[in-house]
């Protein structure tokens, strides 16, 4: 190893990623920002629904809560881990202010979108694996700083290149020596590509994941005062291409939509989760609530227009694993997961419609007055918006769809001594394997 290279390693010792949040930068634009003060509680000391995290953080509504963690440890499972992952998620979007939210993953300050990426990895694999042993949030962490230094190690000559022949060395290095490749698009739903730590293992990952573990290594090495240039990440929208860096200073306006800032990082990661976990077959036709609220016969028949063989199979399917109380599958998602990303998409705030279709999840797990609580609020976002949007077949298709379930909800709640249908005790205590 170099002098430059064993200077990095072991100054990195005492200069961590923590440092991040604190040391001044010699641009401007990359100046520390400090985080907003912590609301008194977040998330699971309350469980409750947490609206635009920071300073704009408030309850909403009747205050509903979320109702994965408590429903799971009343069937006996324990969710002290779970938990806790959750609790470290809600730590660091309670960072993103309004600003944060619309900054770059390269300049990112306030936010360790690393350790943020594996409390959401942390979470699901103790809801599905039940194991007594928390994921090792921070041996992964480390992992992801030992790619920095790794590259310090071989590719030190580069330092003192042009910006274009350094990116293009941690390209190579990256991509050609470490290996990292984008998942398959027939592959994308395929778990371990969509967790982080699966990611470092395994070295195949999604768009999001690959963008995100770039973004990470040029933090540590600006850091480490290796990068004097103003540098992006090119985001591709295809489904192939890699995430590539370029120098600021020389991009073109066809650049500008290809950067993705944090709040589009997370919503990234969540609902590429969510479309791999949603508990009904779907494609690109319709929205994943719609697939929902079909199997919950929420939909006019005649509205639908012509569906394949495959299509009514699947319907059908979906309405039978429910009945049997089976909710994890190979090609039919896991509701635990499902669940969970819906909750902290609901934390995120960036989507309204997020609310509902939890809602449709809570209703299929036979949480009916949580369900209806929900569909309020997601009326109450909708119907108090200042941006009405213009109305097409698809959003009436969804709107007569709620209108559908709310209905049918209010009336389930009028009966006197309703009850929640027999096999919710059962998806809750089946265990899958892991990804």
């Amino acid at each position: 190893m170099s002098s430059l290279a064993s200077s990095v390693a072991s100054s990195s010792q005492w200069i961590s990623r923590a440092s991040l949040l604190t040391t001044p930068s010699k641009f401007p634009k990359f100046q520390s920002c400090s985080p907003p003060p912590p609301p008194p509680s977040c998330c699971y000391s309350c469980s409750r629904l947490v609206c635009r995290a920071g300073s704009n953080s408030q309850s909403v509504g009747s205050d509903p809560k979320f109702v994965l963690h408590e429903a799971l440890e009343s069937s006996g499972i324990d969710t002290s881990h779970a938990r806790e992952a959750r609790e470290g998620f809600c730590a660091q979007i309670r960072k993103l202010s309004d600003i944060e939210r619309e900054t770059s993953i390269t300049i990112n300050r306030c936010v360790d979108l690393g350790k943020t990426a594996l409390y959401i990895a942390a979470e699901d694999d103790s809801l599905v694996s039940h194991s007594s042993v928390p994921l090792p949030v921070d041996a992964f962490i480390e992992r992801l700083d030992d790619l920095s230094v790794g590259y310090c190690s071989q590719y030190n000559s580069s330092y003192r290149s042009s910006p274009e022949k350094f990116l293009e060395s941690l390209e190579r290095y990256l991509y050609g020596m470490k290996g990292f490749r984008r998942t398959h698009s027939k592959n994308q739903a395929e778990p371990r590509a969509l967790y982080l730590h699966s990611v470092l293992t395994h070295r195949s990952g999604s768009i999001a994941m690959l963008s995100l573990i770039y973004s990470e290594v040029l933090k540590m090495l600006r850091l480490w005062g290796l990068v004097n240039f103003d540098v992006e990440i090119f985001f591709p929208h295809d489904l192939h291409s890699l995430p590539r860096g370029y120098d600021k200073q020389k991009s073109r306006d066809s650049d500008q939509a290809h950067i993705i800032t944090s709040q589009m990082l997370l919503v990234e990661i969540l609902r590429n989760l969510k479309n791999a976990f949603w508990p009904f077959q779907h494609d690109h036709t319709r929205s994943l609530f719609l697939w929902a609220a079909h199997a919950a016969n929420c939909i006019d028949e005649s509205n639908i227009g012509e569906e394949s063989g495959f299509q009514i199979a699947s319907a059908k399917a979906a309405q039978h694993r429910l009945e049997r109380g089976v909710w994890t599958s190979v090609r039919f998602g896991d509701m635990r997961r499902a669940l969970s990303t819906c909750e902290r998409l609901i934390l995120l705030d960036t989507n309204k419609k997020e609310l509902r279709d939890y809602s449709i999840l809570l209703y299929h797990c036979g949480f009916f007055e949580q369900s209806l609580q929900y569909l309020k609020l997601y009326q109450d976002a909708k119907d108090s918006s200042p941006i009405k949007q213009s109305p097409d077949s698809l959003s009436s298709l969804e709107d007569d769809a709620v209108e559908k379930l709310m209905i049918r909800l209010n009336l389930i709640l009028m009966e006197e001594g309703w009850s929640r249908p027999p096999y919710i005790r059962n998806y809750l205590g089946n265990n899958s394997e892991p990804w």
